[in-house]
């Protein structure tokens, strides 16, 4: 009796996946109780159309298979299958667009989901019609229960390939079995019952191996790689709860995985081939396999979800078999935990979850008619979504990468060895991913890990920094560190699972769930899941809910939602990422290694899974319908993701070895040249100076449209679409940066940091960008905007002293420019124990510091299809000085201070007048707007614009400045087993050429002396030819080239850039407003006294002026406010709203000209002791026009050129010059400091050094370094440089190189270079004109014979007038002048001025001469002019 009900369903499984069984045999041995079949053959195709998966089983077979059935005992003893070896290898379908899988199109969805129905139809009725038709009676409907409940699956040895390319992944489990259990999670013969409607069940994985190899084109797998996992054992454990004994479906599904320990291992090959199986995780998941891009993840899950859940709701006999399949299906994608994955897979292993516990079966059929079908269909469509949380939990996990080099072996035919070593490990603890769902309504996937570290191991490119013999601690291989410690944190990633004693399931309490996105955003917040796990928390949550009505799961298909389904389905995707507290060290071992792997990662030319689609703009667009409009209008789809990282610390030390220069170029993209490397030893570097950076909090938010194609061409087509609904048409980007801060400080032997030194204080910025989804749409639209970004600054200091500048400059160059495998950076000592002071010493002379704040920087960019445009404004800039003063306070010298009110400053008076203080109002320091067309042609309808106002500066050069600049540190031997080079600057990085000829070449170099007779190789071109051979063969030929750029005559060089300047005003619509700058140069420190606000520099001026008796003298120099307008254009506000039109927009080439130039107010005076001012130039100005007209000359060269009239005519108002002696001295003085200053800097080369190595030379160095280095790139030879060949004039044994295999080989002359000027680079001709009405110097002296007495020598010359005019041809100057007198005068005590002995005539020289009469007259009308100054 029971056999005819039990055989039968064992045998519907054994009969649907196995080939070629004959039922006869089966049924018999069944009865016996124990069957064993071997060597079975799958049905491939049944298994794929059940699957459902993208792949195609290439092979796929049973070894034995044997099935346990205890007949006398099946109440209380399990049924047992055992499957040992069973091997299944899998491939990717091709031309997989064309399936079902990937399909979005709503024409063929229904449909296929139709077919799919009627095809389940004809296997049911079969099935159905072989068992007997009565019911069976019900305590043996309750035994088929149990016996189903309590089925013990056992695989031993289960091999799983995937091949594709050359790419073979390999899954190996010894033996996996699944087994029912009790509360407590031991094995027991359990069933459901009215008290207690749960099942429980539990699978053991034992020894999982993972491997992953590459084939070669005959598929054959050359050496085998180290497997990526290696027996890994995990459990996992099932929970069901139903809802009543006769449920179908449990109401919630539990499945929980746990891991104690996983340990992953990638090699440099495997890498690409991990990569590339992550991107096949990723394609699947968004449906791009194939051709076909759908954009959108949710589209397809939902879709699969629909048509798979009518098929399993059709079929849903006992499935028990498949439960091992679907859990290892869920369990792979964790293993990579590849956050994007999740989705795609889950919904895929949604399908079979009505078929992995639903144990009806055909008896429970109404009549197993067609009708009985499709009645069963409406049924399972009408039962609800069970709740189902999917759990993975990893207690410890670490992935190792390592670097592999072949070893052959000593025979000829035994197979190559790989050997491989590992250098860089990634440590996780306490790894949770969990997912919960129900249905479509419904998804959340929560990751986390409570903490992990990464640290370097054994050597890297030949440097052996980490191998067991270096004792290094453990701190310094661990250069990042993120969360807690597990021990400390406890078992919290384990909370509420089916692994956690306290979790209701295990308390046989039924669980709550939140399937309620409000409710679930108050309860896992970002500090809630930082409480939970320290490290990094992702909460990703999609739901969808219904406005109108219900919206039944299984109908609604979203791939193809038409526009009026928009009203009934609001869907919400949000992604919320947090990273705990993290700290990283970029040391040279750590950012090695990283820049490794990532050109490891680049080492693979796949081709892509998906190509993206060409935007087709289809011309025959419908309008929306005002309905769907405004559908659109009341509730848009989006994704929103946002990123936070928490307390974030990153140290930047020195880079102890630097050889990026053989990774960068490949991560750039080029091909890599660079030989092989040495093993080198290594010797960390201490004293480690560093840059700390501290970032309190970063946060990215990012939302984009979930549907941006059918959403962008609804909204293109609407003629004036609503600023709502063109703000869903862009993918919008907002980045946060709070309490940024940077210092530099020191790891010393210890291993420990010393107190930092600030150099920026803590501030706070963002930027926000938006970028239009599908710009092909929008390209007619000339007012919408395609890219908008905005940056803000509310404030931003740098504080440093020269010392501190230098260190900064040090680490720079350490990284910057690689200089061969040896480290050689030097760190001179005197410099670090001026920037790290140890604490409680006072240093005997400290340095100034400098500080420099800007304010209020907003910068706004946006580009639509024809123009692109920028403005933006900044607030304010304030540079001062503090230097020690006496009695140990800190005195304030303000340097540079704008916006200030230089209005008055032209004149002395405002020393007299009351002045009020700076205004918090002032207006912005620099307002700009400036505009610029797409595309030349684009001109015609409107030119570029630039509008731009800057506001007043005051400069104060202070002898402060002068002692900053010239710090230099004490030459004491840096600690470096290196000699420091005579000459070279003892900081940066010396460099030896010998030794960058060998990391460049690889190849040992041939011998030579040092490079330092240059003048020896001129002469002999044999050695020039071995130089050349020894130099890297990577070293840029623009380098070479720029020596003979630099032969060109300057006046080239100006033609050059004249054409240059020339295309960019040609339609430039100018208005420019720069109010005067006001330079101070005192001849001692003028600090801020305490009463006035700080960094006011007149204010502090004329404190000085007014209250001390000492001011020291200072020369003032108040330069011009100048305003240049362009022709035709009227003044407009700087700062405009952008995208602007000019009301008169430059049409033509030209249009702009002539310029209106006009400068008021220059003027310079000097402050003297004891409240005297004295000018120096009274206040002047002058206007100006400038036209330029150009014309087009047909060039023989293959670019043609212009021709240039520029014609300048200046008006100027008249001069005065006054000069006397304390003046004289008081010049004197300042230009004395200035070139001792200028002297000093030069000597020590502290400008130049950051760019340039200087090398040390013994012979006659050359005047000026001929190449500037480009960064990362190696300085050339200064050896094939002659003296004389910087200077212009080459002659024939200074050609670069010799020998005619060189691409230098022809030498170019100067003659050469200078006749083709004239051809090709155009000509320009210049007129200029100066009009001067006026022009008075007056010298005062004191009378050294007469005491008291005042002497003054008046000169003027009137009407000057001066033209030049340049051609090509010529050049012709005119000067014309009306009249030129010098007359004297003196001054006795208390008197006025008067004439000098002969009428104070000491010169006359004017058209018609005064007679002596009419002279005298005008003597006595001169002297009764008082002459006051």
């Amino acid at each position: 009796m029971l056999e005819s009900y039990v055989t039968p369903i064992l045998m519907s499984y054994v009969n649907r996946y196995i080939k070629n069984l004959k039922p006869s045999d089966l049924q018999l041995s069944l009865w016996g109780g124990d069957v064993v079949l071997s060597k079975l053959e799958l049905k491939l195709d049944v298994l794929e159309q059940e699957l459902k998966l993208p792949f195609t089983f290439l092979s796929g077979h049973i070894h034995e298979l044997r099935i346990h059935v205890p007949w006398t005992k099946l109440g209380s003893e399990p049924v047992v299958i055992t499957i040992n070896t069973m091997e299944c290898i899998l491939k990717l379908k091709d031309g997989a667009q064309e399936d079902h899988e990937s399909c979005g199109s709503s024409s063929t969805n229904r449909s296929t989901t139709e077919t799919m129905k009627s095809a389940v139809k004809p296997r049911r009725v079969q099935q159905s019609a072989s068992p007997d038709p009565d019911l069976p009676p019900g305590y043996v409907q309750s035994l088929i229960r149990r016996v189903v409940n309590n089925v013990n699956i056992v695989i031993n040895n289960l091999i799983l390939k995937y091949v594709e390319d050359d790419i073979v992944l390999s899954v190996n489990i010894t033996s996996a079995e699944c087994y029912t259990v009790d509360e407590f999670w031991d094995r027991a013969f359990m069933d459901i019952s009215a008290t207690d409607l749960v099942l429980r069940k539990m699978i053991n994985f034992s020894d999982c191996t993972v491997c992953l190899d590459k084939r070669n084109a005959s598929g054959k797998i050359e050496f085998y790689q180290e497997p990526l996992l290696y027996k890994c054992s995990f459990r996992t454990r099932l929970h069901f709860t139903y809802d009543n004994l006769n449920s179908k479906m449990p109401s919630i599904i539990k499945i929980h995985t746990l891991v104690e320990s996983l340990k992953l291992s990638i090699s440099d090959q495997q890498l690409p081939m991990f990569i590339r199986i992550m991107q096949l995780g990723i394609a699947l998941y968004y449906g791009e396999i194939g051709n076909f891009k759908d954009g959108e993840s949710e589209d397809l899950i939902s879709h699969a979800k629909d048509m798979l859940g009518n098929i399993t709701g059709a079929e849903d006999e006992t499935s028990s078999v498949m439960q091992y399949p679907t859990q290892y299906i869920n369990q792979d994608p964790y293993l990579h935990q590849d956050d994007d994955q999740q989705q795609g897979w889950v919904s895929w292993a949604w399908s079979f979850v009505p078929a992995i516990v639903s144990y009806d079966d055909e008896e429970n059929d109404s009549g197993g008619t067609d009708d009985g079908t499709m009645l069963h269909q409406q049924k399972s469509q009408s039962l609800k979504d069970p709740i189902v949380s999917i759990g993975f939990y990893c207690t410890k996990a670490t992935v190792t990468f390592k670097l592999t080099e072949m070893q052959a072996e000593s025979s000829y035919y035994s197979p190559q060895k790989v050997k491989s070593k590992e250098v860089l490990c990634w440590e996780q603890e306490g790894t949770t991913v969990e997912v919960l769902m129900k249905g479509e309504l419904f998804f959340d996937c929560q990751i986390g890990f409570v903490g992990c570290q990464a640290m370097c191991l054994k050597g890297i490119m030949g440097i052996k920094d980490f191998e067991e013999n270096m004792s290094r601690s453990d701190e310094e291989a661990y250069f990042f560190n993120c969360g807690e410690n597990l021990s400390a944190k406890g078992m919290t990633y384990l909370t509420n699972s089916l692994f956690d004693y306290r979790s209701p399931e295990n308390n046989s309490i039924r669980a709550e769930f939140i399937l309620d996105a409000a409710h679930h955003k108050e309860t896992y917040t970002e500090i809630a899941g930082m409480q939970r796990f320290g490290a990094f928390y992702m909460d990703y949550l999609y739901t969808m809910e219904s406005t109108s009505g219900k919206v039944s799961g299984n109908q609604q298909d979203l791939s193809s939602i038409k526009s009026e389904d928009f009203v009934n389905v609001q869907e919400m995707s949000t992604k919320s990422l947090i990273v705990g507290p993290l700290s990283l060290r970029l040391d040279s071992s750590a950012v090695h290694r990283i820049m490794k792997m990532i050109v490891c990662a680049l080492e693979h030319e796949y081709e892509p899974y998906s190509r993206t689609k060409p935007d087709i703009v289809d011309g025959n667009r419908t309008v929306p319908s005002s309905e769907e409009v405004a559908s659109l209008e009341e509730y848009i789809p989006t994704r929103l993701t946002t990123f936070t990282v928490l307390k974030c610390t990153i140290i930047i030390p020195v880079a102890e070895f630097n050889l990026l220069d053989h990774l960068m170029p490949v991560i750039m993209g080029e091909k890599n040249v660079s030989g092989q490397l040495n093993a080198t030893s290594f010797q960390p570097l201490r004293p480690l100076p560093s840059i700390r950076i501290l970032v309190d909090k970063v946060n990215l938010e990012h939302s984009v449209p979930m549907y941006a194609e059918q959403l962008v061409h609804k909204v293109s087509s609407l003629g004036q679409p609503s600023d709502n609904l063109l703000h869903y048409c862009y993918s919008h980007c907002y980045l946060k940066i709070f309490g940024l801060q940077a210092a530099l400080t020191s790891l010393d032997n210890k291993g420990l940091y010393c107190i930092p030194v600030p150099v920026i204080p803590s501030f706070s910025t963002a930027v926000y960008g938006k970028l239009i989804k599908y710009p092909k749409y929008w390209t007619k639209r000339a007012h919408v905007l395609l890219t908008e970004c905005i940056f803000e600054l509310p404030n931003l200091t740098v504080q440093a002293t020269r010392a501190q500048t230098l260190l900064l400059q040090t680490i720079y160059q350490s990284w910057c420019h690689p200089v061969g495998n040896i480290s050689s950076v030097v760190v001179n000592e005197a410099l670090l124990s001026e920037v790290f002071q140890t604490s409680g010493v006072k240093s005997k002379n400290p340095l100034p510091t400098l500080e420099g704040s800007i304010q209020n920087v907003e910068l706004k960019y946006c580009g639509t299809s024809l123009v692109e445009c920028a403005s933006g404004t900044v607030g304010s800039i304030k540079i001062c000085a503090k230097a020690p003063g006496d009695g140990g306070k800190d005195k304030l010298i303000p340097l540079i201070q704008g916006p200030s009110d230089t209005r008055d400053l032209h004149s002395s008076k405002w020393l007299n007048e009351s002045r009020k203080p700076e205004s918090l109002l002032a207006p912005d320091l620099v307002a700009f707007t400036i505009q610029i067309p797409q595309y030349m042609d684009y001109c015609h309808n409107s030119g570029a614009v630039l509008l731009s106002s800057v506001q007043g500066l005051a400069i104060n050069v202070d002898p402060v400045l002068h002692t900053w600049l010239t710090y230099q540190p004490q030459k004491r031997a840096g600690r470096h087993l290196q000699q420091q080079p005579v000459g070279t600057v003892p900081l940066g990085v010396s460099v030896t050429r010998k030794k960058e000829d060998e990391a460049s070449v690889g190849s040992a170099p041939l011998a030579r002396q040092q490079s330092n007779q240059a003048s020896e190789y001129a002469s002999s071109p044999v050695k020039t030819k071995t130089v050349t051979e020894s130099r890297p063969l990577s070293l840029p030929v623009k380098t070479m080239l720029n020596s003979s750029e630099s032969c060109r005559s300057p006046e080239e060089r100006m033609k050059e850039f004249i054409g240059i300047v020339w295309n960019a005003v040609k339609c430039l619509t100018l208005q420019l407003e720069v109010q005067s700058c006001c330079v101070f140069l005192p001849n001692d420190s003028l600090p801020s006294p305490s009463t006035i606000v700080s960094g006011d520099i007149p204010g502090t001026v004329r404190s000085w002026y007014h209250g001390q008796t000492s001011m020291p003298g200072t020369l003032v120099i108040c330069l011009p406010q100048i305003k240049i307008m362009s022709a035709g254009h009227k003044h407009m506000e700087p700062l405009q709203e952008i995208p602007f039109v000019v009301l008169r927009p430059i049409l033509e080439e030209g249009d702009a000209f002539p310029w209106t130039i006009s400068l008021h107010h220059f003027s310079i005076y000097t402050l003297l002791g004891q409240q005297m001012t004295l000018n120096l130039v009274e206040p002047m100005g002058c206007t100006s026009t400038l036209a330029v007209t150009s014309q087009k000359l047909l060039a023989s060269g293959p670019e043609s050129r212009h021709s240039f009239v520029i014609c300048l005519h200046v008006d100027l108002e008249s001069l005065e010059i006054k000069c006397s002696n304390p003046q004289v001295q008081l010049l004197y003085e300042l230009a004395e400091i200035t070139t001792k200053v200028w002297n000093k800097i030069q000597r020590k080369g502290i400008l130049y050094q950051s760019s340039v190595y200087t090398e040390t030379m013994t012979g006659p160095a050359p005047p000026s370094s001929p190449v500037k280095s480009s960064v990362g790139t190696a300085p050339p030879d200064t050896s094939t440089y002659s003296p004389s060949a910087d200077i212009g004039t080459t002659t024939e044994g200074d050609s670069l190189q010799g020998g005619d295999d060189s691409p230098f080989s022809d030498s170019i002359t100067l003659e050469q270079t200078t006749s083709n000027i004239g051809v090709s680079s155009g000509r320009v001709s210049l007129w200029m004109q100066w009009m001067l009405p006026k022009i008075t110097i007056k010298l005062f002296a004191p009378d050294p014979r007469n005491n008291g007495t005042e002497v003054c020598v008046v000169s003027e010359i009137e009407d000057l007038s001066a033209s030049v005019d340049m051609q090509d041809v010529y050049t012709k100057i005119k000067c014309k002048i009306e009249s030129f007198n010098i007359d004297h005068y003196r001054n006795r005590p208390g008197g006025d001025w008067q004439s000098g002995h002969f009428e104070g005539i000491f010169l006359q020289c004017r058209e018609k001469l005064l007679s002596w009469g009419r002279f005298l007259v005008s003597g006595a009308i001169w002297r009764c002019v008082p002459f006051l100054y």
